[in-house]
């Protein structure tokens, strides 16, 4: 009888999970803390703290379900560090004569463990169907698209689950409310608390061998609130419903210069590992609309995040990869800034949204387009310098859904393959939707000298400096209009005022490491 080994990976703790799904009664479940998958980009220490809790958890749920479990802990003797060789280290120890896993979130993974299939011990590798969509799924649906865009994507989503559909018709008559979701922050609004989890002994030690362990990494286990199981990751389902939801869409882009968390979910990281499933999140919220609790605007907008954009960007993931993550057609060659790692800087805008990741390795998602990652394009950081950096701060970050945010989204990297138009902005739009601007020493309403905010100068500096790959995008012809009718003495003054902050911003390679200021000329950024 055949005897094989479960892989479950950290970002598996589902019971239905296809490893763990009519198993043989002689099968053993391996579950594994290796320093390799918490080192290859420095994790936050709350991103470390939630797989080794969760996963532990996860673990015990799994003995008491009746499953033989070996756990491989970060501070066994024995233990190899390397998921793949751990695995097979376990699998001869146990005497299984194959190992089960299902696809993981990376890539790098997924092709390790495809290499392995006709090995000696050989791999046996299943599809995850914890999604609404597989990668099969999606490359059938783009096959012979010219343009891969989300709003398509998501309509067929919608007819094909049903969700927030009347017949073939969309609920409210509009597939999209994306109108009603962009005011700005106010001073009178007031936020939900967040529930504050528990933390039993199996959770404390968690935290406390990440602390000990990865003491060089960002972030203080002392302000750790992350669901490391599933009861504790419904609380907060059950809370965002009741109490954030209704007002989640029309402030959900929104930024505000005290509070990190406003309407936002926070599910991410909870449905990124397993203790949520999209179906039940989406099916939460479609409930709370039709007992007349949320406005459609705001039920729309969030299913839409889900059942929309997260399978959207897997699918680009599976569908693009490995070339993907190469890409780099705008030729950005900086590092990152160094105060990505610190915030320490006198931008208010990046200062406090870097410090709210580095206390919660959480930042909602205008937070990362529209500040640190805005401010990255404009300075032409190199793709894999902001996708390391996004990985590593964030809880939530898998890089199936991380990557495609960063390089497409953020950088426009891609070519245009996930947005029609690269995500720039001047110092306005930050005014408009925080209260940022009120508490910095710059102006966002002067675009050179002492006082003018850096976006500003930025914003025009980018768009003059990739001009040749980007004037013929019809989305930006009316931007590239103004700037053409600019006088040449004040380009050449926003010319000037945005190298000579470029030249004098430091970088970084990674956390802990020193900082170096990086000349920086036209040719650069082209090369």
């Amino acid at each position: 009888m055949s005897k094989p080994l479960l892989l479950v990976l950290g970002d598996q703790l589902t019971l239905s999970l296809p490893t763990l799904r009519e198993a043989p009664s002689n099968a053993v479940v391996v579950l594994c803390e290796v320093a390799e998958e918490a080192r290859y980009v420095p994790h936050h220490l709350h991103k470390i703290g939630l797989f080794m809790a969760a996963m532990r958890h996860f673990a015990q749920t799994l003995r008491d379900k009746g499953f033989t479990v070996h756990y491989s802990r970060i501070d066994d003797a024995d233990n190899i560090h390397s998921l793949i060789e751990e695995a097979e280290r376990l699998a001869k120890q146990y005497g299984c004569d194959a190992i089960r896993a299902t696809r993981p979130g990376e890539w790098r993974l997924w092709d390790s463990m495809q290499q392995r299939q006709h090995a000696a011990l050989p791999w046996q590798l299943l599809e995850d169907d914890r999604f609404f969509t597989t990668p099969d799924d999606f490359a059938h649906w783009a096959e012979g698209r010219k343009q891969l865009r989300l709003e398509y994507f998501y309509r067929e989503q919608r007819k094909r689950t049903g969700l927030l559909m009347e017949g073939d018709t969309p609920v409210g008559g509009q597939w999209n409310y994306d109108h009603d979701n962009r005011e700005p922050i106010k001073a009178a609004l007031s936020f939900p608390n967040l529930p504050q989890h528990g933390q039993d002994s199996l959770t404390q030690q968690a935290l406390k061998d990440a602390a000990h362990y990865f003491e060089d990494h960002m972030g203080s286990i002392e302000t750790f609130n992350l669901p490391v199981t599933r009861r504790q990751a419904l609380v907060d389902l059950n809370h965002f419903i009741e109490h954030g939801l209704a007002d989640f869409g029309r402030y959900q882009d929104a930024i505000s210069d005290r509070e990190p968390f406003l309407y936002h979910s926070r599910l991410s990281a909870a449905l990124n590992i397993g203790l949520l499933s999209p179906l039940e999140v989406c099916e939460a919220a479609e409930a709370h609309y039709h007992a007349g609790k949320a406005p459609i605007n705001a039920v729309e907008g969030f299913i839409r995040q889900i059942l929309g954009w997260r399978e959207y960007v897997r699918g680009l993931y599976w569908t693009q990869m490995p070339t993907y993550k190469q890409e780099n057609r705008l030729g950005f060659s900086r590092d990152l800034p160094a105060f990505y790692w610190d915030a320490k800087t006198d931008m208010r805008c990046l200062q406090r949204a870097i410090q709210m990741t580095i206390d919660n390795s959480y930042a909602h998602h205008i937070q990362r387009l529209m500040v640190t990652g805005n401010f990255a394009l404009l300075c032409g950081v190199k793709p894999e310098a902001l996708c390391d950096w996004y990985l590593a701060v964030y809880a939530d970050a898998s890089e199936w859904v991380e990557l495609p945010n960063t390089l497409g989204m953020v950088l426009h990297a891609d070519g245009g393959l996930m947005g029609s138009k690269p995500y720039c902005a001047s110092g306005k739009y930050i005014d408009k939707m925080s209260d940022h601007c009120q508490h910095c020493r710059y102006s966002p309403k002067e675009i050179t000298g002492p006082k003018a905010c850096p976006f500003n100068s930025l914003y025009w500096h980018f768009l003059e400096t990739n001009a040749e790959q980007l004037n013929r995008n019809p989305r930006m012809k009316l931007i590239y209009g103004s700037l053409s009718r600019m006088k040449e003495e004040k380009r050449e003054a926003i010319r000037q005022q945005a190298e000579q902050f470029l030249a004098k911003l430091p970088t970084r390679v990674g956390y802990g490491q020193p900082a170096h200021t990086q000349g920086y000329s036209h040719q650069e950024t082209q090369s």
